[in-house]
């Protein structure tokens, strides 16, 4: 190789070297791995100023606590009682959706009174809802009951549903009564919700609705009756779900609900 070739080759790898320098000037400088927290309380700390948008990978180490609970007593109430005071400490609406999540798995009612407070609000009213729907105590149960007479219109339909999947027989009165409602949604709600009940209480407040259900909610009714006769049949009450299809069988009703009425009333008969 002659010296000009050897001249060439060097000034051609500085002209490569100089060009991959100013790349690497024009390049960011890497930004500092951000770690998430190491602990649950850090967690539980970040929880307070979370929003929409914001990296969720800080829940997973909540989620994990609350699975690696199951079982301790202990460790499941001193977490709810976390969840409770961040839910009582004006966070987020999106940390308030996330919270009363694991409390509808988790919760006792240690939690009922903080959800209590969210039923009024629109937009917090149906996540809380359904929280307390889903906590097996009795104090979940009184607060649903007492907050249907006190709930808007839009809300109340769901409130009704809820006491109707918790077949509260202490609401059969209240809900009986809403039957007659102006507003078709919260009557056809109240119909369905005495049907899951489905006690003889229920069935004849059901009945009697049936033979002078206005149009826009005959049909729902007499659905209501259908399933609140299976209910009572599965609950051993045969005769009082015979009275209940003899009555739709007999009555003005669709005629689905005639050939329903009169195959239930056979398959109780026969002891099915």
């Amino acid at each position: 190789m002659t010296n000009k070739e050897i001249a060439a080759m060097t000034l051609a790898a500085g002209a490569v070297a100089a060009v991959a320098d100013k790349a690497a000037a024009k390049k960011p400088p890497k930004e500092p791995v951000k770690l998430g927290p190491a602990t649950l309380d850090e967690a539980l700390k970040l929880l307070k100023t979370y929003d929409w948008g914001e990296d969720r990978n800080f829940l997973k180490l909540i989620d994990q606590a609350i699975i690696a609970a199951h079982g301790d007593a202990a460790a499941r109430k001193k977490l709810e009682k976390s969840l409770v005071d961040a839910l009582a400490g004006g966070i987020s609406r999106s940390a308030q959706d996330y919270v009363c999540r694991r409390l509808r798995v988790m919760g006792t009612g240690g939690c009922v009174k903080a959800l209590t407070a969210l039923l009024a609000d629109e937009k917090t009213s149906h996540i809380a809802r359904y929280a307390l729907e889903h906590i097996p105590d009795d104090k979940a149960l009184d607060a649903l009951r007492a907050a249907l007479p006190k709930v808007s219109k839009k809300l109340k339909p769901g409130f009704i549903g809820s006491l109707g999947v918790r077949r509260d027989k202490k609401s059969i009165a209240a809900i009986s009564k809403l039957l007659g409602d102006s507003d078709v949604m919260v009557a056809r709600a109240a119909a369905h919700s005495l049907a899951l009940i489905g006690t003889a209480d229920a069935a004849k407040a059901l009945s009697a609705c049936a033979k002078k259900a206005p149009a826009n909610i005959k049909v729902s009714v007499a659905d209501a009756c259908l399933i609140c006769a299976e209910q009572l049949l599965a609950d051993g009450q045969k005769a009082a779900a015979i009275t209940m299809y003899k009555g739709l069988k007999d009555g003005d009703h669709p005629k689905y609900v005639k050939v329903a009425a009169t195959k239930g009333m056979l398959a109780a008969a026969a002891g099915k």
